[in-house]
């Protein structure tokens, strides 16, 4: 349990310094007037074109009303827009609207632009050794 302790704590220690690198506990992401998770549903909405609130519950481990009440916020503000689905009425589909396209472009490139101010002063060799320390400790944690 002891040696358990100490990888707990080392992972724990990682977490927050990332997290903290890259802002992501800060009130709006990347200077936006977005929160982290309005700004991922803003991505899997846009990734997927058109899809339902369940998919979005499934791929971000949100719970159902907490995903209800940021979509609100996200329609509210023009950025997606809900409508039935043409193969079964009951099913509503989101997707983005030219606003929330947008918004997504402007967020996509603000955290590509974020990752380039944290990796442009590593030389190529040290940037592609964090790639594939970042693939390893993804590799490792996969169920």
């Amino acid at each position: 349990m002891q040696g358990n302790q100490i990888v707990v704590q080392q992972v724990r220690a990682f977490n927050r310094f990332y997290t903290d690198m890259i802002g992501l506990l800060d009130k709006h992401l990347l200077h936006s007037e977005y929160s982290l998770a309005e700004a991922r549903i803003i991505y899997e909405v846009y990734i997927g074109k058109s899809v339902q609130a369940s998919h979005i519950m499934t791929v971000m481990h949100i719970d159902k009303s907490y995903l209800s009440r940021l979509l609100k916020k996200l329609e509210k503000g023009r950025l997606i827009m809900k409508k039935p689905a043409a193969h079964d009425a009951r099913a509503i589909l989101i997707s983005l609207t030219e606003i929330g396209l947008t918004e997504f472009g402007t967020l996509n490139q603000a955290s590509d632009q974020q990752i380039v101010g944290l990796i442009k002063n590593l030389d190529p060799g040290k940037q592609q050794e964090l790639v594939l320390h970042m693939q390893s400790i993804m590799n490792i944690l996969k169920k």
